[in-house]
């Protein structure tokens, strides 16, 4: 491949080949080779694909061919009953996703079984991943009556489930008889369609069949990006060159925190199998969990924070001192940003899903879109941590705003490595391009998917604009 006139840093225009997908040379005006294919990028900006750092690949596939329930498409009691209604229901099923309180109050069996047909099975699961809410015909379908239910099934005082179930989607998904994974074909497109070239996919569980579906997504070409999949301790990606197991995930959840020896062991073991731990955290008391934890175990290079959503200076200044990555999603400003000015107390605001702080106390930050929880659009999230704007345009935590420069560096840092920094384009480096159709000084104004031409994954284009 043989790009002309591409802009590979302010003011650099040059032309760029590309052998066997790797970057081979530089320089002006190079001859065009028999058989080389050649995109005249017009002086526009070619900079390295995008790698979301912490997305749900699984989950974004199935969200897409599920019913929205929540903001910004469903804002209200009304909006939900009328999306409900004309749902289709797929499996005899009706999926609902992204449901926040702010529609219609918290909901559980007797709430839904009003609000949605009565007769059709239906969950619908709570934006920020952790619940899922059933009707009463659902919980008829799945014989709740006669199968043993886990700990995260809520009961009434006298027994009675109440349709919401707390962070067990493997039982559920095992209970609704679906072995089978969603097809990846459309969110591999669609990612491209972005310049995102490389995911770390963050679900937790994932067994055997979990990374043969990923092995077969790659290699049919339904998804043509790398991916660094994390799970648990057991989790071990099959050979592949664009597949490898990433972080141990741990989930930590404030009501029900771990036993902090046993929290210690599994970061070690971690460690022991060469694997950083990788810790959800999304509030103050997860966070300190986390890094006591750390402190406790040692550090390993693929240590991370993933979210940290509320970070105060003085856990700013103990991640510092442990040196471990965060990746965060500055996207959740922009996409709840109007619920946190309601939800979350005044004191803590200022330090939701921070930016320059990371980076003026030298702790490495990447950027993910936390999809399909948050919008699976990377430059949704760029733009968001240049303006710490929501969506009614408000400003929150103003002095965490980054230079367009710096936010784009979130998601284009190592994919192993999310928050280390990866240089210009070279000789050498693998051909993952991202091209747009302005020089940088233009397009950082713009910051939009709009603007690709062109996505590379090993010097073969993956999207085109028509």
């Amino acid at each position: 491949m043989l790009i002309r006139c591409a802009e590979i840093e302010p003011g650099c225009v040059i032309d760029v080949r590309s052998v066997q997908g790797v970057v081979r040379s530089f320089g002006a005006a190079l001859q065009a080779e028999p058989g080389e294919q050649v995109i005249d990028a017009g002086g526009g900006a070619l900079f390295r694909g995008l790698n979301d750092h912490h997305i749900h690949l699984f989950g974004l596939a199935a969200a897409q061919a599920s019913v929205c329930c929540g903001p910004s498409a469903v804002l209200d009691r009304e909006q939900l009953e009328h999306a409900l209604a004309t749902a289709v229901a797929k499996g005899g099923w009706v999926r609902g996703v992204g449901y926040h309180e702010s529609v219609a109050g918290d909901l559980d069996r007797w709430k839904i079984d009003v609000l949605a047909p009565s007769d059709v099975p239906t969950r619908i699961q709570h934006r920020t991943g952790a619940l899922w809410m059933l009707n009463s015909a659902a919980i008829e379908a799945l014989d709740f009556d006669r199968v043993r239910l886990p700990r995260g099934v809520e009961r009434r005082a006298d027994g009675e489930p109440t349709g919401r179930i707390y962070y067990e989607d493997a039982w559920l998904r095992e209970a609704m008889g679906s072995s089978a994974f969603p097809d990846l074909a459309d969110v591999g497109r669609m990612l491209a369609t972005c310049g995102v070239t490389g995911v770390c996919d963050a679900t937790p569980e994932k067994d055997a069949h979990a990374f043969e579906a990923l092995v077969q997504a790659v290699d049919k070409g339904a998804l043509p990006q790398r991916v660094v999949a994390m799970g648990g301790l057991d989790a071990a990606a099959p050979s592949h060159d664009r597949i490898e197991t990433g972080a141990v995930k741990i989930m930590l959840r404030e009501p029900e925190l771990p036993e902090f020896a046993a929290l210690v062991d599994t970061v070690r073991r971690a460690h022991q199998q060469q694997r950083g731990a990788a810790f959800h955290c999304v509030t103050r008391a997860e966070l300190v969990m986390a890094a006591a934890a750390l402190a406790e175990a040692g550090t390993h290079a693929g240590d991370r924070i993933e979210h940290a959503s509320i970070t105060p200076p003085e856990l700013l200044t103990l991640l510092a001192d442990l040196g471990v990555s965060v990746v965060t999603q500055p996207g959740f400003v922009f996409e709840r940003g109007d619920g946190y000015l309601v939800d979350v107390a005044p004191d803590d605001r200022p330090w939701l899903y921070r930016g320059r702080g990371f980076l003026e106390a030298g702790v490495p930050l990447g950027g993910g879109t936390d999809a399909p929880y948050g919008d699976p659009d990377p430059w949704l999230a760029i733009r968001a941590a240049v303006s710490r704007r929501t969506r009614s345009g408000l400003e929150i935590g103003h002095n965490e705003g980054l230079s367009p420069e710096r936010a784009l560096a979130l998601f284009t840092s190592q994919l192993a490595s999310p928050g280390q920094p990866s240089p210009r384009i070279d000789v050498g480096d693998e051909a993952d391009l991202c091209l747009v159709d302005l020089p940088w000084n233009a397009f950082r104004e713009e910051l939009s998917r709009e603007r690709i031409t062109h996505t590379i994954m090993r010097g073969e284009v993956t999207w085109k604009r028509p």
